[in-house]
């Protein structure tokens, strides 16, 4: 059976190697962009899901190249059915990058990169060379420029940690209003270490929530706060 399969191959073995490479390839382009972001779907898994889509393509054109040719009698069946089973069965690795944190919703662009990758697998599995390259670099276009070009993500999270609040207050609050940074949201936390260093003053924790003008550096804003005398900690995490 084995050997039956290799004679009636409809791939020369060039044409097989090059619909392989072309999918890592794309699966490296798509999966270099998520590693060099952090994100919990990376290189490695989105190459393994790229390969496994061209896998599956290429065996259905296999299957469907071996039905016509070696059966002499009518048989019906549904080509296209395996790839199916790919689109929507890829939906549990999209879900394992789906996490919340804070009651926000973290990972749907990750989800969205694996779930697009296995379609470009499939496309070029199928033979679409110029579709599949295509797709790869209209998706590196979404993940990379248009975050660039629209950036909607303008809300961050800031935890400042800082002793004598009436004057450091008024820092950060001077710094904000020259900046014409919003404070769309503020909790705080009053720590008493009476007795325990900082010769017994208070430590207060502000957390903000702020809207930057889009032409604020994000880390501007924290080296800022970070250099003042009296600020402790900065943490800062997207909203």
């Amino acid at each position: 059976m084995f050997f039956r399969l290799i004679s009636t191959n409809p791939f020369t073995p060039m044409e097989l190697l090059l619909r392989i490479f072309i999918s890592i390839l794309i699966g490296s382009l798509v999966g270099t962009e998520r590693e060099y972001k952090n994100r919990p779907a990376g290189l490695r898994t989105h190459v393994l899901v790229c390969l496994g889509a061209c896998m599956i393509a290429l065996i259905e054109c296999m299957f469907m190249h071996d039905v016509d040719n070696q059966t002499s009698a009518h048989i019906t069946y549904n080509f296209g059915r395996m790839s199916a089973q790919v689109i929507s069965g890829i939906g549990f690795l999209g879900a394992g990058t789906i996490f919340m944190n804070d009651r926000k919703i973290g990972g749907l662009t990750t989800a969205a990169s694996v779930w697009n990758t296995a379609c470009l697998g499939l496309a070029t599995g199928y033979g679409y060379y110029w579709m599949s390259l295509i797709g790869c670099v209209l998706v590196l276009g979404v993940l990379v420029l248009l975050q660039r070009l629209l950036p909607v993500n303008s809300l961050k999270r800031v935890e400042v940690r800082f002793v004598n609040r009436q004057e450091t207050m008024a820092h950060i609050n001077e710094f904000f209003e020259q900046n014409n940074i919003k404070v769309l949201n503020l909790d705080f936390h009053i720590e008493n270490l009476e007795g325990k260093g900082k010769g017994g003053k208070n430590i207060y924790t502000n957390i903000y929530t702020l809207h930057l003008p889009s032409a604020l550096n994000y880390t501007d804003v924290i080296n800022h706060l970070a250099s003042y005398p009296n600020i402790m900690v900065v943490r800062a995490t997207n909203t």
